[in-house]
């Protein structure tokens, strides 16, 4: 076993430069063909709730590293004081646009800046609200946070 993690590990490195270059590549095309989409987005945002178009949240990326991930904004400015820190379904908080932000995924395109950043990548573990971390068990650390 250690010895195909040592392969991995191995092989990893050596693709790394491969795998940031497809990230820059991926990032940057994807925020230029959807730009026409982004800006509308922050438009209806800006239009169906008050405060920022953006959410900015602390998560844990791979070695550990925190750094901020973007997102639009889904939910009523101070929703984390308004209730749980996990939504339900139906939750009040959410925006109308948010709903349709949700369910589309959309809410999530604005991480190609954080791709682009270098602090999140196009393929690999999501990056983890360092609040969670803790009940991860030692081998799931390694595993989601290399």
């Amino acid at each position: 076993m250690a010895t195909q993690r040592l392969s991995y590990s191995h092989h990893y490195l050596y693709s790394l430069p491969l795998k940031r270059a497809i990230d820059i590549v991926g990032s940057v095309v994807g925020l230029v063909v959807l730009l026409p989409l982004l800006v509308t987005v922050a438009i209806m945002i800006k239009f169906d709730s008050p405060g920022p178009v953006f959410f900015r949240q602390v998560r844990v990326g791979r070695g550990g590293r925190s750094f901020r991930i973007l997102k639009f904004r889904t939910m009523c400015v101070g929703a984390e004081q308004l209730g749980t820190a996990l939504t339900v379904r139906a939750d009040k908080r959410v925006t109308r646009v948010g709903k349709f932000l949700r369910r589309t995924k959309i809410d999530e395109l604005p991480q190609l800046v954080n791709v682009l950043t270098g602090s999140m990548s196009l393929v690999g573990p999501r990056p983890e609200v360092p609040q969670y971390i803790k009940f991860y068990t030692p081998e799931q650390r390694e595993d989601l946070l290399i």
